[in-house]
């Protein structure tokens, strides 16, 4: 426009007056330059993160979906097991004594239960000779240990405990765990499992404690 002013009218001082408007106008433009270039990325980066947030979005739902499930698992397999002790339980009050592998499979679903409520912080080692499984015990002798152990031993994440579980050459089982006595202490079972070992087969359970809290009950062999 100003080199056609100046041909045509021959307007004077044209170099200084195109300086003059050329300044602002290469400030206008590099303004909106940058402003545009600010307001894509701008844009841009809010696209990413609303995509980032839909699949986090997408991801939270599927973790939540498969906890429901995982819970739902758990809960059925709880019931599945609690129902298991609680039909031993019933038909332990018509038997005087039990085989050994009838009282490890309750044993086993009793575990399960404690394991639900105690997670990693309760381990157990069993080691069961398949020698004497058909030897015989009371009922529910090897839970009344069990319990005893867990209820009288402090179970956390600073102390877990392990209860081992095994069988000797000389036909005793023995129940084991490291002595970790609670701040508070907890009563007893009340059961009397010596005393119910010397009225139905006239021996008696032995108890050590060192270490390790160790009761020892002897198998019966009902073909001797």
């Amino acid at each position: 426009v100003f080199v056609f002013l100046h041909r045509t009218f021959d307007i004077p001082a044209i170099d200084a007056m195109v300086r003059h408007y050329l300044h602002p106008l290469r400030d206008f433009i590099m303004a909106c330059l940058v402003t545009s270039s600010c307001c894509i990325i701008y844009l841009v980066r809010r696209q990413q993160l609303e995509l980032i947030e839909n699949e986090q979005l997408q991801a939270e739902n599927i973790r939540n979906q498969y906890e429901v499930l995982k819970n739902q698992d758990k809960a059925q397999d709880y019931i599945q097991e609690l129902s298991r002790v609680l039909r031993y339980t019933l038909q332990s009050n018509e038997s005087q004594s039990v085989s050994l592998r009838e009282e490890m499979e309750f044993a086993s679903a009793y575990i399960f239960l404690l394991k639900m409520r105690f997670e990693n912080n309760l381990q157990f080692d069993i080691q069961i000779g398949k020698s004497f499984e058909d030897y015989r015990l009371p009922p529910m002798a090897v839970q009344v240990l069990i319990e005893n152990a867990v209820k009288h031993n402090e179970i956390s994440d600073r102390k877990p405990l392990t209860i081992h579980i095994s069988t000797d050459s000389e036909g005793y089982l023995s129940v084991s765990n490291d002595i970790q006595p609670k701040w508070t202490a907890t009563p007893g079972t009340g059961i009397g499992l010596a005393k119910r070992y010397r009225l139905l087969f006239k021996q008696d359970i032995q108890i050590t404690e060192d270490k390790e809290f160790t009761v020892c009950i002897p198998l019966i062999d009902e073909v001797q």
